[in-house]
């Protein structure tokens, strides 16, 4: 199986820039963040640091975040968030460059919240010129844009699968781009009450990621009720090809234990 390491989520004990050699240590020999920086556009030192930490650790970076906002804070994405288009704008060209330099190819825009004093037709006309203009920015690098429904983000909009896809394909429509993809984290999906499996026997194929977590508490495979393994091997079979992102919350000292045992017994 061709797992990837959230280092934004997973390994949190350590320094982020640490945490790419902690990955590699554990066996693994990819990461994925969420995005590492405070700021849109970080200054060149910084992301160099970052660069470097990937490639002195020796693993593939294959998914990164746009910036998303104070994350902590409650905030999940920029994309719909009008007053911050030229900060999302800025951040495509950032997020590009490190893709081109890491060979990194899927990139995560994080939706955004409702706000208030706009209506939410308003704030999905904002999201649809923004993807675009993210799918237009990556495409150099053959890069494809990931839209993913969240849970426990009260005014987050996407929820289901159906929520994404429907905003893809007005993306796709109305801009002419065909590099942006589902990103189907099991975990959302699923505390979300979305039909997981069908959500698999109908778009699998056309996945751009998938990630995990169990339910409930969002821990490591096997510390919940969640058959990730079988949807895992059922997209598998359906034609996805791409790499099963490990995004749960678990101390480091257990972090991989689920793995430990599996690769054990087979």
């Amino acid at each position: 199986m061709t797992y990837t390491v959230n280092c934004s989520i997973l390994l949190t004990e350590l320094p982020l820039l640490e945490r790419p050699a902690a990955a590699k240590a554990a066996g693994f020999d990819a990461v994925e963040f969420w995005w590492p920086f405070e700021t849109s556009v970080p200054a060149d030192s910084e992301t160099t640091r970052f660069e470097n930490a990937i490639t002195d650790a020796g693993v593939q970076l294959t998914g990164l975040n746009f910036n998303a906002g104070n994350m902590p804070g409650g905030d999940r994405g920029l994309v719909s968030w009008k007053g911050r288009c030229s900060e999302f704008k800025d951040n495509i060209d950032v997020v590009a460059g490190i893709g081109g330099r890491l060979g990194c190819k899927a990139f995560n825009a994080l939706y955004g919240n409702r706000q208030d004093e706009f209506t939410p037709e308003e704030q999905d006309e904002l999201a649809v010129k923004n993807l675009a203009a993210a799918a237009e920015g990556v495409a150099r690098i053959g890069g494809t844009v990931l839209l993913e429904p969240v849970s426990g983000a009260p005014k987050y909009p996407l929820l289901t699968a159906d929520d994404a896809l429907q905003v893809i394909a007005r993306v796709k429509e109305e801009a002419g781009v065909g590099n942006i993809k589902l990103l189907a984290d099991f975990y959302h999906l699923a505390v979300n009450g979305d039909d997981v499996q069908a959500v698999i026997e109908n778009h699998a194929r056309e996945f751009g990621h998938i990630q995990i977590a169990d339910n409930p508490g969002r821990g490591a495979p096997g510390t919940g009720t969640l058959p990730l393994g079988e949807w895992i091997a059922r997209s598998r079979e359906l034609g996805y090809e791409g790499y099963i992102g490990l995004e749960y919350k678990e101390p480091q000292e257990t972090a991989f234990s689920w793995a430990i045992r599996e690769h054990a017994s087979n």
